[in-house]
């Protein structure tokens, strides 16, 4: 890992904003893209569909959750191990 970022200077401080913003993007963007799944087939089934169970968009939407919490947990052990000091 490179070496800890100097927060007290703006544009170092500014860079590592930018370099925790990559970090568990994947995972984040995952769980963005199953809630709206989510709602959309929430929508489907109250308009159109009303033999889908509920269960269903709540499961989904439940999965999202899981995975925005674990990009956090990503992101705060990122952080963490890049402020460690060095050994």
């Amino acid at each position: 890992m490179t070496a800890r970022p100097n927060l007290n200077d703006p544009a170092e401080r500014a860079a590592y904003q930018r370099e925790l913003r990559m970090v568990a993007r994947p995972v984040r963007w995952l769980g963005v893209g199953i809630a709206i799944l989510a709602a959309v087939l929430a929508l489907v089934r109250a308009r159109y569909a009303p033999q889908i169970p509920m269960v269903l968009p709540l499961f989904l939407l439940g999965v999202a959750a899981l995975h925005m919490i674990a990009a956090v947990v990503i992101r705060v052990k990122y952080h963490q191990a890049r402020m460690k000091p060095p050994e």
